[in-house]
């Protein structure tokens, strides 16, 4: 079975894919405090009923990667691949410095550019909402990073005295007729209008209407409030993406060995 590690700022998602099926999904909270050790016990308290043979890994916490890579080859005994922009990724990425792009957008990128053979925006509503764009020649040219909806919510109660911590849900009306539900208005409906706009802003850039894909865990509260719908929402996109990356850079070893193998 194949790890996939999705190491995020408030999140490390563990999936387990067995070939193509989409097995399980654990949630951890991350923590740069813990050692790689202690790391290392808990994948493998989580994951004992799995026979894990391969894994990738994907790091936005740059504290963690040597930590988390260290724990998962030593728990498992293999040898993980790391997610940069130097690997096999199949598309381009033709930022202005690759590689500061973050492994979950290359990840969002490399997904899409398998599934579709246009423009696409990726919105993943994230610690930090972000729209990941690839054209139709496998190009990614790079995007947008905005505060995510609980950020905002928490920037709102640390920055302020009066206004209190929310939980985030529906909101009622644009007009808020009491504290909480302003807030709701200002984040929920404000994230929508800022996503019809640049949505529209970029489309313009590119000169065509693209294909919006949602991912992350807000994107169906969002699609309320939005006058353009979403073309498709995939909430593990960012581990369908990464496990390709995983393939991509795993084929060509296997083919290597195997032509050794010949030539001996």
């Amino acid at each position: 079975m194949l790890l996939i590690a999705d190491i995020g700022n408030t999140n490390i998602t563990l999936g387990v894919f067995d070939n193509d099926q989409y097995v399980n999904e654990i949630r951890l909270a991350t923590d740069k405090d813990l050692t790689s050790f202690e790391y290392e016990t808990l994948l493998r308290s989580l994951l004992k009923d799995y026979q894990i043979e391969g894994c990738v890994i994907g790091s936005v916490v740059e504290e963690l990667n040597i930590k988390l890579k260290r724990a998962i080859d030593n728990a498992f005994k293999i040898t993980s691949v790391f997610v940069t922009s130097d690997i096999n990724l199949n598309i381009k990425i033709k930022t202005d410095s690759p590689k500061e792009v973050g492994a979950d957008r290359i990840a969002n990128a490399v997904a899409v550019a398998e599934k579709y053979d246009t423009d696409v925006i990726v919105i993943d509503f994230g610690t930090a909402t972000s729209f990941d764009i690839i054209n139709s020649k496998k190009e990614f040219l790079g995007g947008v990073i905005a505060p995510g909806i609980n950020t905002q919510v928490k920037c709102l109660k640390n920055a302020t005295s009066k206004l209190p911590k929310i939980d985030i849900s529906i909101s009622p009306n644009a007009i808020g007729r009491n504290t909480t539900d302003a807030i709701l208005s200002g984040v929920i409906r404000g994230s929508a209008c800022m996503v019809d706009g640049l949505v529209a802003q970029c489309e313009k850039e590119l000169g065509k209407k693209a294909t919006i894909v949602a991912t992350g865990g807000y994107c169906g509260l969002i699609a309320n409030y939005m006058t353009r719908p979403f073309d498709a929402v995939n909430p593990i996109l960012t581990l369908e993406g990464l496990k390709q990356i995983y393939e991509l850079n795993t084929a060509a070893k296997q083919v290597n060995n195997l032509y050794m193998v010949g030539k001996l």
